[in-house]
């Protein structure tokens, strides 16, 4: 079967235009590189001849496939050369009016049969099309930075665009090394739609002063496993770039977490674009340069000393309180692992001691540091048993009665200064300090799961929380060798708060029949490095967790946009919660 477009023009040189122009060239297809005029076609032939050198030199390429790549690419500023090409990608500047004058100019260039592609992040494909009289044969080639390690290009079709034309682009892209999703002509597509609405409302949350930087993006990478914070990876797209996605989307889709956060347009009116300036989010060694020199700044804690804390107990017999027991144990830290009965509090002792034996096993901890934390743990079946204990973490059903009538109890038997700390993830905290006559010893100490692995742990302090307790909840959290980020008593705190809206546009745009569960994971984790797609984790996480969570967000910001999406409700309903009953977004109990 014969390759598709065995000749293609790149039309705009810039970083993105010469990495399509090189990993096309590289496929063996014949490449025609444009640039605005001859100075810049020179830079652009001397970026690509350095940067494949460079490659050579890190054994990427041979020195004879760079020769051979470098004889099939030419490089020169005049259109007319695309005459020559079976498909013309275009690279030039994210500005719609340039792009309709480029496409315009190339209609009349070019035969008839030429393929045309805009690789625009987050423009209007079929306003770009209509400048021509092929709107059939124009579609969006959405390539990822850098070119030569990122996987996913995102095929756009517009209403108008052949199939055979959207078939032989993903041809291409296959060709190339690259894996194609499938989208349609929407603003961001499927990853910057997921992607920037989520990094907007991170902006708003910094704004606020609901965390600081570095917390927010300490939480993010720690709690969800992304490779970067949200501030830092928008210093690292430019707050413009950014600033100007998001328009495009508020432009079409009037959903106000899609309107720029204020502090964006502040950056970018002050000229503070990010990395590329030196300054954006955080401040850098120098304009382009990735290494941030102020990483610390605003992340000092208030001189307030911690309280002493000698013995812990643990409320709730499950998997999470099984974690929390173990971290507390392996820290060397005294242990009531308080449960219902007393047959419940040694079962969770039992499956604590699989997980240090399995932890043995893997060469994580020696006999001896086994036996030390399980004789640290002691299982008791009544709370009072926690009298005089420093501190209590709760770790029981995620229901507020449940939670309210144990810190009603707890109230009455731990000793006067211990600090009653709440594991809840989406409760408000100050409902269960209420449950007290002692809300400024309640605090919400937010670990992750499995508890053992993660690092993170939010510290939720409420408008009562006395700071001292603060201060000796993130004491603590050091000693255990977790990563505490503090914030305010809130729906979600930070991760779930910035997470779940991501998870429901997901939801949202699988069905509007946007793209496919399959499409939607694979861009996410292909365009964003994330570890699980969208869908994959909300069917580890349970569907119902998360229609809960949802619901939580909506009820307390009260914005349409954090509405849950009735998919998400209608599956619930369906009893598909995911993993756990073996279906939700996808079919578990076949694989």
């Amino acid at each position: 079967m014969e390759r598709p477009f065995p000749t293609v023009a790149v039309v705009g040189l810039g970083t993105m235009g010469t990495g399509v122009a090189v990993a096309v060239a590289r496929s063996g297809r014949r490449v025609i590189g444009i640039e605005a005029d001859e100075k810049s076609a020179a830079r652009a032939l001397a970026r690509i001849e350095e940067s494949t050198a460079h490659a050579v030199a890190r054994e990427r390429l041979t020195a004879e496939e760079r020769a051979g790549l470098l004889a099939r690419l030419t490089v020169g500023h005049a259109l007319d050369a695309a005459a020559g090409a079976d498909l013309v990608i275009e690279e030039v500047p994210e500005q719609l009016e340039l792009k309709r004058e480029v496409f315009a100019e190339l209609d009349r260039i070019c035969p008839a049969g030429t393929v045309f592609a805009t690789g625009t992040t987050a423009l209007s494909v079929t306003r770009i099309a209509a400048a021509t009289a092929r709107p059939d044969r124009v579609l969006g080639l959405h390539f990822f930075n850098p070119v030569h390690t990122m996987k996913l290009v995102e095929v756009v079709r517009t209403v108008l665009t052949a199939p055979q034309v959207a078939e032989d682009a993903a041809a291409l892209a296959r060709d190339l090394g690259k894996e194609p999703v499938a989208a349609g002509d929407r603003a961001g597509f499927v990853v910057n739609g997921l992607l920037f609405a989520y990094l907007n409302q991170a902006a708003a949350m910094y704004e606020s002063k609901y965390a600081t930087r570095e917390d927010i993006d300490a939480a993010m990478r720690l709690g969800c496993g992304l490779p970067m914070g949200p501030l830092a990876l928008l210093d690292l797209i430019g707050v413009d770039t950014a600033r100007t996605v998001l328009e495009a989307m508020y432009e079409q889709s009037r959903d106000r977490l899609h309107a720029p956060a204020p502090i964006l347009g502040q950056l970018v009116a002050a000229g503070l674009l990010g990395r590329k300036t030196g300054r954006g989010f955080y401040t850098y060694e120098a304009p382009g340069s990735s290494r941030a020199v102020d990483t610390t700044a605003g992340a000092a804690r208030p001189g307030v000393p911690g309280r002493e804390v000698r013995s812990i107990g643990v409320c709730g017999s499950g998997t999470m309180a099984t974690g929390i027991v173990e971290v507390f144990a392996k820290a060397g830290y005294p242990v009531l692992l308080a449960a219902r009965s007393l047959e419940k509090a040694e079962r969770a002792k039992a499956q604590l001691a699989k997980s240090l034996e399995r932890s043995v096993a893997k060469g994580r901890l020696t006999e001896e540091q086994r036996d030390a934390a399980l004789g640290l743990v002691t299982p008791v079946g009544q709370y009072g048993e926690l009298a005089d204990v420093d501190l209590v973490v709760e770790a029981v059903a995620e229901d507020l009665g449940v939670k309210r009538e144990l810190f009603t109890a707890l109230d009455a038997i731990v000793k006067p200064g211990a600090v009653l700390a709440t594991t809840t993830s989406s409760l408000p905290v100050v409902a269960c300090a209420s449950a007290t006559r002692r809300p400024q010893d309640v605090v919400g100490m937010h670990f992750f799961n499995p508890a053992p692995a993660m690092r993170l742990v939010e510290v939720v302090s409420t408008v009562l929380t006395a700071p001292d307790v603060t201060a000796t909840v993130l004491e603590l959290c050091a000693k255990v060798r977790k990563h505490p980020v503090e914030c305010g008593d809130r729906a979600g705190f930070i991760v779930n708060a910035l997470l779940f809206p991501y998870l429901n546009d997901a939801v949202r745009m699988l069905q509007e029949h946007y793209a496919t569960v399959d499409d939607i994971d694979t861009a996410m984790k292909l365009g964003c490095g994330y570890p699980m797609g969208p869908f994959e984790l909300l069917d580890v996480v349970g569907l119902d967790v998360s229609l809960t969570i949802e619901q939580v967000l909506h009820q307390e910001f009260r914005e349409p946009g954090l509405a849950a999406a009735p998919l998400l409700e209608h599956l619930v309903a369906a009893g598909c919660l995911g993993r756990k009953t073996g279906r939700g977004f996808r079919d578990h109990a076949r694989r």
